[in-house]
């Protein structure tokens, strides 16, 4: 196991720069996730730290190697792809092997790592199986036990689920996160999915257009995002946005919302007249006899919660409720948060106020 240190990595494709100057500590045994949109950024970067791509400027080590000029080969990581990359004409137990028998490991050792691999992610049987006789998830175990048996100090995941339906989804995230856990190995993996993100991660790293937007635990983004892209792209349902004003009102604030002032928590950089984006999480809404007012859009019933698409003069918002209230589309209803539930954004820079 090691960690890696990411500093000022820049790359360009010509005169395209499309990282711009990523810093990075990823500490031992950690599983860090890089998330973001497409074409943020995050893939690349992880192909940098492989050796698959150049970096242009900045270094990369693990441990206490600088890489940047190392094969992919003396790097000691292992890498897990989107599309599983495995042999059709070998068994899995060979696909596993493959690398280290081009490695010229003695054939007892192979065997054995193996083994080991395949009674960890629960592949025993299947060991004489082609990949066309296995499911998608199978597959994806066996292309994780091909990255096991080479005893890595770092594991590299690139959207390793994107193939799968949702259901295997789910389970082979609890699955990755269990294996993490067991063997402790430090991680990289990144996605574009931010539950997947929110759900494995010990650090999140979000990416936007090359740059990092907010590093931190999954938590720390979901309560305290540094802005407002932070704040939309981590959690489902997004954070509804809307634009206020700063007042005061006595001894207190609020934040003007389309006529509505709702009470908000006085802090850093709460001045009168200041243009910014609200930002409420859909399940810190409560119905009220004031307060927010919209009409019901759409009701989307999950089981557990309900999820309420509501137009408002000021915009489309959501809220979630896990009480089953009766609620159809067109009637009229009134919403408020609590005040330490509301989030304030500059307007202008949409970066985190307070």
């Amino acid at each position: 196991m090691a960690e890696v240190t990411i500093r000022d990595v820049r790359k360009s494709y010509g005169a395209v720069e499309v990282l711009h100057g990523v810093g990075v500590d990823i500490e031992d045994g950690e599983f860090v996730v890089l998330v973001g949109p497409s074409g943020c950024g995050k893939s690349t970067l992880l192909r940098m730290i492989a050796g698959l791509e150049a970096i242009s400027s900045g270094t990369i080590a693990i441990g206490e190697r600088v890489v940047n000029n190392l094969p992919p080969s003396q790097r000691d990581i292992a890498m897990v792809f989107q599309n599983y990359a495995l042999y059709p004409h070998k068994t899995v137990a060979s696909n596993m092997a493959f690398a280290l028998r081009m490695r010229g490991m003695e054939k007892s050792e192979i065997k054995a790592r193996v083994g080991r691999a395949a009674e960890i992610l629960g592949l025993t049987p299947y060991l004489d199986r082609y990949p066309r006789a296995l499911s998608g998830g199978q597959r994806q175990r066996v292309a994780m036990g091909r990255a096991i048996v080479r005893d890595p100090q770092v594991f590299l995941f690139d959207e390793p689920l994107s193939n799968l339906d949702a259901k295997l989804r789910v389970q082979m995230r609890t699955e990755i996160r269990e294996l993490h856990q067991r063997l402790k190995t430090t991680t990289v993996y990144v996605t574009h999915d931010q539950i997947e993100a929110m759900t494995m991660a010990d650090k999140i790293v979000v990416m936007q257009n090359g740059h990092i937007e907010q590093i931190g635990s999954p938590l720390e983004l979901y309560d305290r995002p540094a802005n407002t892209f932070v704040a939309s792209f981590i959690g489902s349902p997004s954070m509804n946005m809307l634009d206020g004003v700063l007042r005061r009102n006595g001894d207190g604030w609020t934040a003007d919302v389309n006529g509505t002032s709702l009470p908000i928590t006085a802090g850093e950089g709460v001045e009168e007249g200041r243009q910014v984006t609200v930002g409420i999480r859909p399940e810190k809404l409560s119905l009220a006899d004031s307060g927010l007012e919209g009409k019901v859009s759409v009701v989307e019933p999950t089981g557990a919660e309900t999820h309420v698409v509501v137009e408002t003069g000021g915009g489309e918002i959501v809220a979630v409720f896990r009480e089953r209230h009766q609620l159809r589309p067109g009637q009229p209803l009134h919403f408020m948060a609590a005040p330490d539930a509301i989030h304030l954004f500059d307007r202008a820079t949409s970066a985190r106020i307070g």
